[in-house]
């Protein structure tokens, strides 16, 4: 029996910083649900954020395909705001044409 994979998603979590500038933390991963994509994001983002805290390397990314690539110090998420979606890369090279691709 065949296993599908997991739809991947995109978690936009907004960001801000005490000087007034803002943003957008944005993570990528396969999982079931939108609910559960920001689920994971929080994981790896907090696993990361203890790992920087204690002065150990970022975790990486997980077996699950969720990571973290970095923390901002200074940065607040706003976690209650996030949204998620399907990810679809804007470069991919499998996606349909839409006729507007040029060589």
């Amino acid at each position: 029996m065949d296993v599908m994979p997991l739809p991947y998603f995109e978690v936009d979590v907004p960001i801000h910083n005490d000087s007034g500038l803002s943003g957008v933390h944005i993570f990528t991963g396969p999982a079931d649900s939108r609910s559960a994509a920001v689920r994971l994001a929080r994981e790896v983002y907090d696993a990361a954020l203890a790992a920087q805290q204690a002065g150990h390397e970022m975790p990486g990314r997980r077996p699950d395909g969720w990571g973290a690539r970095g923390v901002r110090l200074g940065w607040e998420l706003d976690w209650r705001a996030a949204t998620a979606g399907r990810w679809n890369a804007p470069y991919s090279w499998t996606r349909a044409d839409d006729g507007d691709f040029e060589l």
